[in-house]
């Protein structure tokens, strides 16, 4: 199966980027332990858009997103939020990037259970020594609809609470861009649903940027945008996806990929 292989994903609609890696590769290891996760990533992600990243297992997608978030260095190009480069930064640095221009919603909600719910959505602000915007906070917290829940901890709460929490949390300091590691991973498709839609709302009604990384078709279908990776390349995407559309790439992209496996399998025995 051939896949067409875009030279740059790219926005291709002139608007300002919110995050963007150029060249990046990231490898592990040495020798014939190296792995290499990311082959020359170019990617432009979008700002008040809502980009889901998406392939095989092992195609390098989670590795892309912590890379673009800062939590994982590359072997070799830059990573960029917004004007800020990311690459090379030094740790004080990084960790106030961190704080003041992104947000993280991961899939298993990473609350404090000490702390109430209110409290976890004040986190990032008070570790930072910032007050919260008091009209902006009565806007996440309606959105989410979490108004009788704030003095909740979260063994109080569901899984879709939970992760609302989370959501409030990353949105509440209204970073530059939020990045949500399968964010529905460990809930039930209704409360996957909810998430989703907020996510969705909270780009359409407050222009929020989303990058997911997910390996469901039916929560990519909430997506602007995808993005698909093989083999730690970017190797097509879609706009205005939907859940069959997706799924179909997915299974193209999977085809591929045993392909790969297989002809490196046939190389390695030949040699």
């Amino acid at each position: 199966m051939t896949v067409t292989v875009p030279t740059r994903a790219s926005t291709g609609h002139g608007s300002q980027v919110a995050a963007r890696a150029d060249g990046v590769w990231k490898v592990y290891g040495s020798g014939e332990a190296q792995v290499v996760a990311l082959r020359g990533v170019n990617v432009e992600l979008e700002r008040s858009r809502y980009t889901a990243i998406m392939g095989p297992s092992g195609s390098g997608k989670s590795t892309l997103m912590h890379c673009l978030a800062g939590l994982d260095t590359v072997t070799r190009g830059d990573v960029y939020i917004g004007a800020t480069k990311v690459t090379g930064l030094k740790d004080k640095a990084l960790t106030r990037l961190r704080r003041q221009q992104v947000g993280f919603i991961f899939q298993q909600f990473n609350l404090l259970p000490t702390l109430s719910a209110e409290e976890n959505i004040l986190l990032p602000l008070s570790i930072a020594g910032r007050k919260p915007d008091q009209a902006w906070f009565d806007t996440v917290i309606e959105t989410v609809g979490l108004r009788d829940r704030l003095r909740h901890r979260p063994s109080q709460l569901s899984g879709g609470q939970q992760q609302r929490v989370a959501c409030a949390r990353a949105l509440v300091s209204r970073p530059e861009v939020i990045f949500a590691d399968e964010p529905t991973g460990n809930l039930d498709s209704r409360s996957g649903a909810e998430v989703l839609g907020f996510l969705r709302d909270s780009v359409r009604s407050f222009g929020q940027t989303i990058v997911m990384v997910t390996h469901d078709p039916v929560a990519a279908s909430y997506a602007d945008r995808v993005i698909f990776l093989a083999d730690g390349a970017v190797v097509s995407e879609l706009h205005a996806p939907t859940a069959d559309g997706v799924l179909d790439m997915m299974k193209r992209l999977d085809t591929s990929a045993a392909d790969i496996v297989g002809a490196r399998d046939a190389t390695g025995a030949e040699g």
